[in-house]
């Protein structure tokens, strides 16, 4: 027997099926807007004056090292680099002296699309005055640009002594001339020693410097002077850029937490911190913790310090 439906019935059931699945997709789509939202990774990043440069900077920044300064990971360093802009860094620090002129050449697979995107740093290893000026030339062929916004000399009391600086035909003589010609925008000064950064930063007008920074108190040589170091950095208005958050990888490795490793770095009157990634999701995870940053109070950047430090 043939079953006939109402055309009113069939209109109600229809109808109702309708609005069922039509509740199901909107419930579907809101459950994934909402947890876009909610997400850090999709946060503004959050900025700080760089100094007197007058740029402002992401608080976390990337670093030349690990993949990027890797022969034969191209792709994988082009991927890193271009993430990383995308999610709002817009500083990047590299080195002549990374993988050989290996990171310097990944990024400037990036640069030579997205240049204006980057506040772009590098340094020179040679303290004088023929050398700095042919590493110079080297790194701006290999970063695709015909300028660099911080040239900096790389690893004080390391690659060379302060006082050669100070010499005739000396690097520092070098960067006068580089920035009066306008391809090199501002001066910066490396290491790890925040007395030798001091001293250099008493007897020139730099215009940012670099310093190890970590919970540990490793690679960080005369950490006794860190005040006077904040001190004069802030009397001359430098940006200051962290290095070495992760004390070189040794804290995560001892099982610390990666976050508060770098909470605790950003908690202190730093411009950014800079980090070197092996991989998307260690970024990732990074750039989420900088846009969801909270000061450490001092109890808490204490106990951090006692715990890295036993």
């Amino acid at each position: 027997m043939e079953r006939k439906i109402e055309r009113s019935t069939f209109l109600k059931q229809s109808a109702a099926v309708t609005i069922g699945l039509s509740v199901t997709a909107s419930s579907g789509y809101f459950s994934k807007l909402s947890a876009w939202a909610t997400d850090p990774l999709n946060y503004p990043m959050p900025t700080r004056p760089l100094g007197r440069t007058g740029h402002d900077v992401s608080i976390f920044s990337l670093g030349g090292q690990a993949t990027i300064e890797r022969p034969g990971r191209r792709d994988d360093a082009v991927e890193i680099i271009n993430r990383a802009l995308d999610l709002g860094v817009n500083f990047i620090d590299t080195a002549n002296q990374y993988g050989q002129g290996v990171s310097e050449e990944y990024i400037g697979e990036v640069m030579k699309h997205r240049r204006s995107e980057v506040f772009l740093a590098t340094k020179s290893h040679d303290y004088t005055y023929d050398g700095t000026m042919r590493l110079f030339e080297q790194s701006l062929n290999r970063l695709q640009t015909d300028y660099i916004d911080l040239y900096q000399h790389h690893f004080v009391g390391g690659h060379g002594p302060l006082e050669r600086l100070g010499q005739k035909e000396s690097a520092r003589d070098a960067f006068n001339e580089l920035k009066e010609q306008g391809v090199i925008r501002f001066t910066g000064v490396t290491g790890h020693s925040s007395k030798i950064l001091s001293d250099a930063i008493e007897e020139h007008p730099y215009d940012c410097a670099l310093i190890t920074l970590n919970a540990a108190g490793s690679i960080m040589p005369d950490a006794d002077h860190l005040d006077r170091f904040f001190r004069l950095t802030s009397e001359k208005e430098m940006g200051v850029i962290a290095m070495k958050v992760m004390g070189g990888g040794g804290l995560i490795g001892r099982g610390f937490n990666p976050s508060e490793l770098l909470t605790y770095v950003l908690s202190y009157p730093v411009s950014t911190a800079i980090v070197g990634i092996s991989i998307i999701p260690h970024l990732e995870d990074n750039v989420r913790t900088a846009k969801s940053f909270r000061q450490m109070s001092d109890e808490e950047m204490q106990r951090l310090r006692t715990s890295a430090q036993s």
